[in-house]
């Protein structure tokens, strides 16, 4: 387990306030949900996380499924690191879409399976994923490939959130998932992890859409943000980047 990794276990179980663990907790529940369209502010996020209540005096009011989901994410990025020395697996994402999906509107749903593969055949963006009847064969070979390369570096964890993305396994929620997945495995295989930030979605998104073709827009997106992480970890401790990579692919 490399020094960063130890670093933000510590944290966590310290319960320490004001630290790396905490800002990305913070920043990466809320840029991965307001991607996906939350409408919390930044500040509503950090309050939640710090008092574990609501109460926005005097500003917008906020659909509930926002601060659960906020909530739930804060949860899936602690059973991440408690789980960073498991392999990636079915089980392993299975449970971070059930983590965040537990108790929202969307649980309610008849056809929303929660902690497991969608029922129901959707597209995103106009475009078709994966059918259902197809998902698991689909996410066995994904994994399967993951576990076979020789080395992981940002063009392997690049691709596989593509195809993952593109077989988009779950109802909803396969951003968040993606995204905490390649936080891990960023942890995992000593590479600077990143936090894909709201203000820079367009750019993520024009990399998901044309990767096939420019995988380098993908993964230039990807190493932007590895940049503002390395000026976090510098600021908090410039010794847990050794034995973590940089963001040569």
């Amino acid at each position: 387990m490399n020094k960063l990794t130890s670093f933000l276990i510590d944290e966590q179980q310290s319960h320490r306030k004001g630290g790396l663990y905490h800002k990305t907790q913070v920043l990466l529940a809320y840029n991965s949900n307001r991607i996906e369209g939350s409408k919390l502010t930044e500040e509503q996020t950090r309050y939640i996380f710090e008092t574990r209540t609501i109460g926005f005096k005097d500003q917008e009011a906020v659909p509930v499924d926002d601060i659960i989901e906020t909530a739930n994410h804060f949860v899936a990025f602690d059973h991440l690191l408690r789980t960073i020395e498991n392999p990636l697996s079915k089980d392993l994402i299975k449970d971070f879409h059930r983590i965040l999906k537990t108790g929202t509107a969307d649980a309610q749903k008849p056809y929303f399976n929660v902690g497991d593969w969608k029922k129901l055949a959707n597209e995103v963006g106009g475009r078709e994923t994966c059918r259902p009847a197809d998902v698991d064969k689909e996410m066995e070979a994904l994994n399967k490939w993951y576990e076979g390369q020789q080395k992981i570096g940002i063009d392997t964890l690049a691709e596989y959130h593509w195809r993952f993305e593109r077989i988009h396994p779950f109802q909803d929620g396969n951003g968040r998932v993606g995204r905490l997945i390649l936080f891990r495995e960023c942890l995992r295989n000593n590479i600077l992890p990143f936090v894909i930030d709201n203000e820079h979605k367009m750019f993520y998104y024009r990399g998901l859409a044309e990767y096939k073709s420019t995988p380098g827009f993908l993964i230039g997106t990807m190493q932007s943000a590895q940049d503002v992480y390395e000026a976090w970890i510098k600021y908090f401790d410039e010794e847990l980047l050794d034995g973590i990579g940089t963001a040569d692919v």
